[in-house]
């Protein structure tokens, strides 16, 4: 990788051999074989050596960061990624078979895959969480002073503004009730918001609610004026604007093409 490059999700990496060293925020770091990796990859990261033995073959699978973010019950472990640690999770987590087949699922461009693949992560992490995890490189926010240089406060201000996006998303959100949540001046929330996030706070309002319309979409139960509703848009119109945007048809169409497999 020729320099540092930096994207909206959560990074997991597997080697089946060798090591791989990364400079993850200009710091160095091995990964090494056999155990899933996983960071924040918002953070300026980049391989500057692959050490592979014989076929080995490295794995990555990239889950965006607001799924992330509203995946229930993960404690300490969110903080712990958005801060800017490198985890390395447990074997009993997960091992290469299943890796394998979200490899597979991931890329097959088929989107009820891709969301079979985020619920079970959800459970490898929720498994992580009460298992615990090691720390290949610790977080900003639990780095005593000296070494890194930077502050995980910026970080907890924006975990704390997009978790009240997650949880309200049904309610009119606005760039300055989003920022009053945090009790910081607008234009810094918002622009702190966007340097860590890189995406602005309304385009990130708008894909949660679309990711939330999704999910609805695929109980069945709801009709598609109540599931526009319930994901916080202000009307149908809206709605089938952003959603025929995102994913290039309209809601009925989703529904219909879910249903018929």
């Amino acid at each position: 990788m020729p320099e540092p490059h930096s994207h909206g999700h959560i990074e997991f990496n597997w080697l089946t051999g060798g090591s791989m060293d990364y400079l993850f925020g200009g710091e160095a770091c091995t990964i090494r074989q056999n155990r899933l990796v996983a960071f924040w990859a918002g953070i300026p990261h980049q391989t500057v050596a692959l050490h592979e033995a014989g076929d080995a073959r490295q794995l990555n699978i990239y889950l965006p960061m607001d799924a992330f973010l509203e995946m229930p019950q993960l404690g300490r472990l969110t903080e712990t990624l958005m801060g800017g640690a490198i985890i390395q999770l447990a074997p009993e987590c997960i091992g290469l078979e299943t890796l394998e087949r979200w490899h597979g699922d991931y890329r097959s461009g088929n989107s009820l895959r891709a969301d079979l693949v985020r619920t079970e992560i959800g459970t490898m992490f929720r498994r992580a969480a009460i298992t615990g995890w090691d720390v290949l490189l610790p977080a900003w926010v639990e780095q005593a002073a000296g070494g890194r240089t930077r502050t995980g406060s910026p970080v907890r201000y924006v975990v704390r503004m997009v978790r009240h996006i997650v949880e309200n998303i049904a309610e009119p959100l606005s760039a300055q009730s989003v920022a009053r949540v945090v009790g910081l001046h607008p234009n810094y929330a918002t622009n702190l918001f966007t340097k860590v996030m890189r995406i602005p706070v309304q385009k990130f309002v708008t894909r949660v609610r679309l990711i939330r319309a999704r999910s609805l979409l695929f109980d069945g139960s709801l009709s598609i004026a109540n599931v526009a509703f319930q994901s916080g848009f202000v009307s149908q119109t809206q709605f089938y604007e952003h959603f025929r945007k995102a994913y290039g048809m309209t809601p009925s169409q989703m529904r219909k093409h879910t249903i018929e497999g």
